[in-house]
């Protein structure tokens, strides 16, 4: 039997590594590595409770405690608001409506892939579906047009991860839940990082432009003021969604579960406005949505379980005490997780990346003083870092289906926006007022 904390936390960490590399459901990793933990503890127990007895009372206890959540209920609504959106045209068109916009711009229509994720990422709350939705229309315009491929896929990959950032952000909800930190301030605080995310985005699409001309096609598209503002009837709904949906929120009117039914309500009345709503696309989206909120709540309640079994141990202490011994400054504190998240990435999912450290690392954080609504917007931008980064990056996976790429193709055209993610972290890191400037400004939370 072991007795040391930290000898344990590293007999979980390998644990969960063994299973995960054995092909086991992340889930049942989990629950798993929890298991070994607790028979490899050395515990003095009452003769009249046996180990079984534990484990059994904390695994009930943490599955419940967690799911049994009225903040969590927002995760499927808005799993299924995205998938109603994903499953009708109302992507193409609000492609369709950003085209005469984008179009005098440096760059042109390479904005088209930052603007419409910025969009879709405010109403699906997840990176795969923008991406995946995003791509499939933006890619073969872009081509069939004469833009150059390379930069078309790399502004798609940054574009579509953030959907993590930008709210509402299942990976948001998920964090909000195991760190019992307000799901609603955690929305509104990811707003303007995800806005000057997207916004480097474009300028460095500009500048990329304007070196290299021939990126973009010589040929001239002309739209009359006319024509602009017919488009903005494809435009108009999509943003009057986001603001009933972000807007009940800020301004202290909803929660994120009664803002969450709010999108579900207005992706349908926007499918049948534009009666794209049919029972066969509407039956696949709620399977969908059914699947994956069953997925995501059971990862939710193995990190739960760990989470218990972490604390029990005392390894989050024991952890913690020995970070402090180490004498690290705050910022090499967040500069060593920083590589930490982005090592996880590489073989890991976002879900799964959060679950899993967030247990251990949450109580090390807080101890180095940093605040756990920013610490979670950190968390989010380790995510959406990991979307991009080989061998697991989702968004690779998906933007090679959509474009049949070579996958160090698709990571040379990457890289550059990877690298403005990084940049986006260390401003975000020196300056935490961008992240607190509109949590404090929120009305009644």
């Amino acid at each position: 039997m072991i007795s040391d904390p930290l000898i344990l936390a590293l007999v979980l960490v390998g644990a969960m590594a063994l299973f995960l590399l054995s092909g086991l459901w992340i889930g049942f990793s989990l629950y798993a590595a929890a298991f070994c933990g607790m028979l490899a503890c050395e515990m003095n127990l009452p003769p009249t409770i046996s180990i079984w007895d534990k484990i059994g009372d904390l695994m009930a206890n943490s599955a419940w405690n967690t799911l049994n959540s009225w903040p969590l209920s927002a995760l499927p609504l808005f799993i299924l608001m995205g998938e109603i959106l994903y499953r009708t045209s109302i992507s193409t068109r609000l492609l369709n409506g950003l085209v005469p916009w984008l179009s005098n711009v440096p760059g042109k229509l390479y904005h088209i892939n930052v603007v419409a994720c910025s969009l879709f990422a405010a109403v699906s709350g997840s990176s795969a579906a923008t991406t995946a939705t995003v791509g499939k229309i933006t890619y073969n315009e872009l081509s069939s047009r004469g833009y150059h491929k390379s930069l078309a896929i790399g502004s798609l990959a940054g574009s579509g991860t953030l959907g993590f950032l930008i709210p509402p952000s299942l990976i948001m909800i998920i964090y909000g839940i195991l760190s019992d930190t307000s799901i609603g301030q955690l929305f509104i605080a990811g707003v303007i990082p995800g806005l000057m995310l997207a916004t480097s985005y474009s300028v460095y699409i500009m500048i990329r432009c304007m070196i290299t001309p021939e990126l973009v096609p010589q040929e001239k598209e002309t739209f009359t003021a006319a024509q602009r503002i017919a488009s903005l009837k494809d435009l108009f709904p999509v943003l009057l969604l986001i603001t009933l949906v972000l807007g009940g929120i800020y301004a202290g009117l909803t929660t994120p579960t009664e803002a969450a039914v709010i999108g579900v309500l207005g992706a349908l009345a926007i499918a049948m406005w534009f009666k794209n709503l049919t029972i066969a696309n509407f039956k696949e989206a709620l399977l969908s949505a059914v699947k994956t909120s069953g997925m995501i709540c059971f990862i939710i309640a193995g990190a739960a379980f760990l989470s218990q079994v972490v604390g029990f141990l005392g390894i989050a202490t024991a952890l913690s005490k020995f970070i402090a011994t180490l004498g690290l400054s705050p910022y090499m504190l967040i500069f060593v997780l920083g590589l930490m998240y982005v090592m996880l990435g590489m073989i890991l999912d976002g879900i799964s990346i959060v679950v899993m450290t967030l247990p251990i690392v949450l109580p090390i954080v807080i101890a180095g003083g940093f605040d756990p609504l920013w610490f979670g917007i950190f968390v989010v931008f380790m995510v959406e870092l990991s979307q991009v980064t080989p061998p697991v990056g989702f968004s690779i996976f998906v933007i090679q289906y959509i474009t049949n790429d070579d996958v160090k193709d698709i990571l040379k055209a990457t890289f550059p926006f990877f690298l403005i993610m990084v940049f986006m972290v260390i401003i975000v890191t020196v300056f935490p007022e961008i992240v607190f400037y509109l949590p404090e400004k929120m009305i009644n939370m």
